[in-house]
């Protein structure tokens, strides 16, 4: 059977995918509402993918832009099988924790002899490339936060593997500048490092999807400057947390 709309419209499912789970969630987003954002009858959908799964498996693998999209040949996407899309994200998880700036500076520390300004560009590289590393998947992020409650072993690796390892590699290197009397922090090292990692999140990919002032903007997030707004924040907690290098 011909298909009913070009093979090169996939992308824009994808996105309107995207746009209806972080919406309404996993469980009340439906195919139907898929179809209605891109003016297309439902069935049409079927042509692009099997169904509710594989339109949300879609939309974590191919929003952000980091694989290859599917051939026509390879179309319709499957519905992916029971832990595939935890499997996907605990594999994206694992490739971008293994080389964070903060994962290394943990395994090989600055020597006593590092200077203040050594230090200070140490701590600011690590929240810039958090940062970084948040942005780069921000759709998918979206989704998996938003959906996650929803799906147990989606939720298993998202908070646990994901944000609590973040928060948890946060507080283990401000704990050891705060021994080695390089830093004093404002409050409690796991308070410290979660609000590190959630101001992050928040605006590395949280405000993309702000609906205000204008819900249908495509250009609202054009107003945040990833990399302004990476070393505004960086150097916020420079400074709170390095008096004593002053």
């Amino acid at each position: 059977m011909a298909r009913t709309i070009p093979v090169d419209r996939f992308p824009a499912v994808v996105a309107a995918a995207a746009r209806v789970f972080i919406t309404h969630g996993y469980q009340r987003a439906q195919v139907q509402d898929v179809a209605d954002a891109l003016g297309l009858a439902k069935g049409t959908l079927y042509g692009y993918a099997q169904g509710k799964a594989a339109l949300f498996a879609a939309a974590v693998r191919f929003a952000d832009g980091h694989e290859p999209l599917p051939t026509p040949a390879d179309l319709p996407v499957p519905s992916p099988a029971d832990g595939d899309i935890a499997t996907l994200v605990a594999g994206r998880l694992a490739g971008e924790i293994a080389d964070l700036k903060l994962v290394r500076a943990l395994a090989d520390p600055l020597p006593d002899g590092a200077t203040p300004a050594d230090l200070r560009a140490e701590f600011a590289g690590i929240v810039t490339d958090l940062y970084a590393r948040l942005a780069r998947h921000r759709i998918a992020i979206k989704l998996v936060d938003r959906c996650a409650p929803e799906l147990p072993d989606l939720a298993q690796v998202w908070f646990g593997t994901g944000r609590q390892a973040n928060v948890s590699g946060v507080q283990e290197y401000l704990a050891h500048r705060e021994r080695a009397g390089t830093v004093s922090l404002p409050g409690p090292a796991p308070l410290v490092a979660r609000t590190i990692v959630e101001l992050c999140a928040m605006w590395a990919v949280h405000c993309h999807f702000d609906p205000a002032p204008d819900p249908s903007a495509d250009t609202r997030s054009d107003a945040v400057d990833d990399a302004v707004v990476a070393a505004m924040i960086a150097e916020l907690f420079v400074r709170a947390t390095t008096p004593l290098l002053s």
